[in-house]
């Protein structure tokens, strides 16, 4: 009985192998997910898509999120049970202009002759033109960000220069983040509103690195990234979204700033202590603040429309 059951086990572990293998396999070699793996990879996300079945967040969304901070986004990642969504040790080509966006995944490895010939021929069978790294950039659409995982390469791993960053900045008005290098860093600074968090600046060329997949699955550092994740990427370092969270994100985010702009409006009005204001707060300050958001709808850093939503949440 013991031996049926261990030869069933390890049956079943083959055919998960088996399943899993050609599953990536397809990923590989047909260079993008079909719509299928990507509504199974993402069913939580209930909202619009583009025709690959990459979740759409909303661009109302994607403007908010520019409001909000890593340490609101990853608290509210945390509560859902994301742990693994947050990379740190960038170099940014900008400290100051954040990157937000859907991200469009690239993965990239080290060269096999074998296999690049196999995508390349697959890519020009398919109408891909120029060389695999400008792959991607054909594929951008406004609000994307170009997010590659090539393993960390500084030295002949420079993805890009200054001339497919402004091309992907045309297509993308957006930015990129790779785990990877870049050059050209002065002609790239001088694309006014894009930036790019790389792990390196060099000024080699892209040598010895193949492109495996498009918009599948990837790894950032200690990042599960998936095709639409909503990129949050500031000078602490990149908060990976997924794109079933972005709202919450945004909402959660929404309130604790103006909960806080309240707060310290009342603390400097000397209306209650630290401790009133640190602690759980009463009815009557709940009921104070939504008296406030009220009167102060036309003055809030936050959408009217999303203000008044709140409001309907509160029974006072």
């Amino acid at each position: 009985m013991k031996k049926q059951t261990y030869s069933m086990m390890i049956w079943r572990g083959r055919v998960l192998f088996t399943g899993l293998f050609l599953f990536l396999l397809n990923i590989g070699l047909a260079q993008t997910m079909t719509k299928e793996q990507m509504l199974f990879l993402t069913p939580q996300w209930t909202g619009e898509r583009f025709e690959d079945g990459r979740p759409k967040v909303a661009d109302d969304v994607l403007e908010r999120m520019k409001q909000v901070t890593i340490e609101e986004a990853w608290g509210v990642l945390r509560n859902e049970g994301y742990h693994n969504q947050f990379e740190s040790g960038w170099q940014p080509l900008h400290d100051d202009v954040p990157i937000v966006g859907r991200a469009l995944t690239v993965q990239y490895m080290p060269n096999r002759p074998d296999v690049s010939d196999q995508i390349k021929s697959k890519g020009k069978s398919d109408g891909r033109i120029g060389n695999t790294n400008s792959w991607p950039i054909d594929m951008l659409v406004e609000g994307d960000v170009y997010v590659a995982d090539a393993f960390g390469k500084i030295v002949n791993g420079t993805l890009i220069g200054d001339n497919l960053g402004n091309s992907i900045y045309a297509k993308s008005k957006n930015g990129v983040v790779f785990n990877a290098s870049s050059r050209d860093m002065e002609g790239l600074s001088e694309i006014q509103g894009f930036n790019a968090f790389v792990r390196g600046w060099d000024p080699s060329f892209l040598t010895e690195v193949m492109l495996l997949s498009i918009n599948s699955p990837i790894r950032i550092g200690a990042a599960t990234v998936l095709p639409g994740d909503i990129v949050l990427a500031k000078r602490e370092g990149i908060m990976f979204i997924p794109a079933h969270l972005a709202e919450k994100v945004v909402v959660t985010s929404e309130v604790v700033r103006l909960r806080d702009l309240f707060a310290i409006t009342r603390l400097k009005e000397g209306k209650y202590t630290p401790g009133q204001i640190d602690n759980k707060w009463t009815e009557e300050i709940e009921k104070d603040f939504s008296d406030w958001l009220r009167s102060h709808i036309d003055e809030l850093p936050v959408p009217k429309e999303q203000v008044r939503e709140l409001l309907k949440k509160r029974m006072w």
